[in-house]
């Protein structure tokens, strides 16, 4: 199965209730959904203080439950591929949360760890169709919708740039990933066919209109995930700060151009120029692709974007074999203006802005052509978080 396609809320909501309902004896009385999201531009930048540009996707995580009268939080989730996991960790009325096993209840322990008031013991059911792996934040959908949830059933409710705020340092402290702002932001704030320009330093955002008549925003999932020590992350973002402290500057958002020469006439390593130089670069695409996309500029948009997916793989080095022939493959396709891999690297998904007559010729020549096994998704951009109703 090549094309995937998003259940929608009520659907997955409906499945959710049933399952918590099947478990717990008893009827959910809080939801909330979340969705996933891919990023336009502005790659390996929100820890630089950068722009970022990411879209809302279609496909969601959704959290229902309900109060147990217990002092303990008992999770149950089900995950894209029908597995199913649960866990169980004492309520923050009564003890004090710490990160631990299963890793996966980290993402839900430390938002719950970060919600403002105490909470009490709960029953909860997990169910999403967001990719896991694939680049699209299924960690970002699935900290704020469980955050949502919580103001649901609390009643207790924070700002929206708050809530970013709290996910955002939930996944620093308990799953232990130093991730930028992006994520958490746009999966709170997404608004229907929009991208969301994100000043990462002053966190404020803008929204801007993607209604771009005949072309689609096509991902391309590579489906390879290559296992890692877990450092190449958390490395990229020391080197970036390293050449941010030799420069003397906050950020490197505070860099231009000639800082780039600069660096390399005080001899500094090699690696560390050339991160800089994708991030100084990366915030000027961004910020000219957001200038460009109310105006319909598509070529240009588009070469913005082959731009950026070269920078990803020369100078950052995150990209991987099958990314850059996923990218090389759109390059020779007719009906693509650019495409790029998205996300943070080493597998996971490519994006393509590509007219939408062109759509099936594309994902043909994609299936006879990449090595590995793709699977497509178009890109709607859709709402963020939200309470569902029960």
């Amino acid at each position: 199965m090549s094309e995937v396609t998003a259940k929608g809320d009520e659907l997955l909501f409906e499945q959710a209730k049933s399952k918590f309902s099947e478990l717990f004896g008893r009827e959910a009385s809080a939801a909330a959904s979340a969705p996933g999201r891919v990023n336009l531009i502005g790659e390996h930048v929100d820890y630089c203080d950068g722009f970022v540009l990411p879209v809302a996707l279609p496909f969601t995580t959704v959290v229902v439950g309900a109060y147990n009268n217990l002092e303990e939080c008992r999770v149950h989730t089900v995950l894209t591929n029908g597995e199913e996991r649960n866990t169980s960790f004492v309520s923050p009325s009564v003890g004090i949360l710490k990160p631990g096993e299963p890793a996966w209840a980290n993402y839900v322990k430390g938002v719950v760890a970060k919600f403002p008031v105490a909470v009490h013991g709960f029953d909860a059911v997990i169910v999403s169709d967001v990719p896991m792996g694939a680049g699209v934040s299924s960690s970002a959908s699935l900290e704020v919708a469980f955050f949502t949830f919580l103001e649901s059933l609390t009643g207790r409710s924070v700002g929206l740039v708050e809530k970013a705020q709290l996910c955002q340092k939930a996944e620093h402290e308990f799953p232990g990933m130093p991730c930028g702002i992006m994520d958490q932001y746009i999966v709170t704030m997404a608004k229907k066919d929009h991208a969301l320009l994100i000043d990462c330093r002053s966190l404020e955002a803008k929204q801007i209109p993607l209604q771009i008549d005949n072309a689609v925003i096509l991902v391309v999932n590579s489906n390879v995930k290559h296992q890692l020590t877990g450092s190449e992350y958390p490395l990229r973002r020391s080197q970036c700060q390293d050449a941010a402290k030799i420069l003397k500057v906050p950020s490197l958002r505070d860099a231009g151009v000639k800082d780039i020469e600069d660096l390399k006439s005080l001899k500094s390593d090699p690696d560390i120029v050339k991160r800089a130089k994708h991030v100084i670069e990366e915030i000027t695409r961004t910020e000219k692709v957001a200038t460009l996309l109310p105006q319909k500029y598509l070529k240009e948009v588009g070469a913005l974007l082959y731009q950026s997916h070269k920078s990803l793989s020369q100078l950052m080095e995150v990209s991987c074999t099958e990314l850059d022939q996923l990218v090389d493959i759109m390059r020779t396709s007719p009906g693509v203006y650019g495409a790029r891999m998205t996300g943070g690297g080493f597998g996971g998904c490519v994006i393509a802005l590509i007219e939408e007559k062109y759509s099936k010729d594309i994902k043909d020549k994609v299936l006879q052509e990449y090595k590995g096994n793709p699977t497509f998704f178009v890109c709607k951009p859709s709402d963020g978080a939200k309470i569902l109703k029960i």
